[in-house]
């Protein structure tokens, strides 16, 4: 059989190195690399047009898409997991607040339905009390996911978020990070606010997987296990010996992060209903480990 080759997406992390340069390669299939940068640019076209046959993407951009019936199929292979606590800034000169401190307050995130604003959004309801909707959402991006519906307040289009936050027209921003002295994360003490969250919770916030499209994963599964394989050998070969593990590889690994993105996605009305995290893999990538 011909080998295929595959149009695909992924960030330069570590641990894809090998595979991105071809120091490790499949017998059945070659991986044909397109640069995105960031690589969040490329998950509107691989939503949308299905772009590439295997695309890193964010969870809740896959979760939204699901909802919607794109296409897509997950593999349990972590590209980007991080604590995001340090991912929300304020400006104290203009008044000092604190997480518990949002409502009535407006607050600036590129697009509404982004990862580390789930994550974060679902960090403030469940753990500081914040009723998300008294907060005036000020939006610069469309979502990924062209049928959802965004009733958040867009910014005009030459504006910038941080200059924003440094104008006084925003109250805090998420998602964002800033080297400007002016600017103090919204958590007083992210890293330590951080392990404390990991201590209750016991979850690694997961942003980044991996998709391919419907259409390889039901004409070539064995091509779909083979590209997890050589994600999980690359990941492997790097010795990435951090605890937690922010980037898990296999169902079982990436559960707990699963259910709790779906419960704060859900929480947030990104997806109309939680799904199982079984509901999230097909025959395929459910069996990969």
């Amino acid at each position: 059989m011909d080998r295929l080759k595959l149009k695909a997406v992924l960030g330069s992390h570590p641990h894809v190195q090998a595979v991105k340069s071809g120091a490790l390669r499949s017998d059945l299939f070659d991986l044909d690399f397109i640069e995105y940068t960031p690589t969040n640019t490329a998950f509107k076209p691989m939503v949308r047009e299905q772009a590439f046959d295997v695309c890193e993407m964010a969870i809740v951009t896959f979760l939204m898409a699901k909802a919607h019936g794109k296409p897509l199929v997950l593999l349990p292979a972590a590209m980007l997991g991080r604590f995001q606590h340090s991912y929300a800034l304020y400006d104290p000169a203009r008044g000092s607040f604190g997480p518990s401190d949002l409502e009535g307050k407006r607050v600036g995130i590129r697009s509404f339905t982004t990862t580390t604003g789930a994550w974060i959004r679902g960090i403030l309801a469940n753990d500081y009390g914040v009723n998300l909707d008294k907060i005036r959402w000020i939006t610069f991006e469309d979502p990924h996911v062209a049928e959802y519906v965004d009733t958040t307040e867009r910014a005009a289009k030459d504006k910038k978020i941080l200059q924003m936050l440094l104008d006084g027209e925003l109250d805090a921003v998420l998602g964002e990070t800033s080297n400007d002295p002016k600017l103090k994360p919204l958590f007083p003490d992210p890293a330590a606010e951080a392990a404390k969250w990991y201590a209750h919770r016991g979850v690694v916030p997961v942003n980044h997987l991996v998709v391919v499209t419907e259409q390889l994963a039901k004409s070539r599964p064995d091509v779909v296990a083979g590209v997890y394989d050589l994600l999980k050998r690359n990941k492997e070969q790097v010795g990435l010996a951090t605890a937690p593990d922010l980037v898990p590889f296999g169902i079982e690994a990436n559960r707990k992060p699963l259910e709790l993105i779906v419960d704060y996605a859900f929480q947030q009305a990104l997806i109309p209903r939680r799904y199982a995290v079984e509901e999230l893999f097909d025959e395929t990538t459910r069996g990969l480990n």
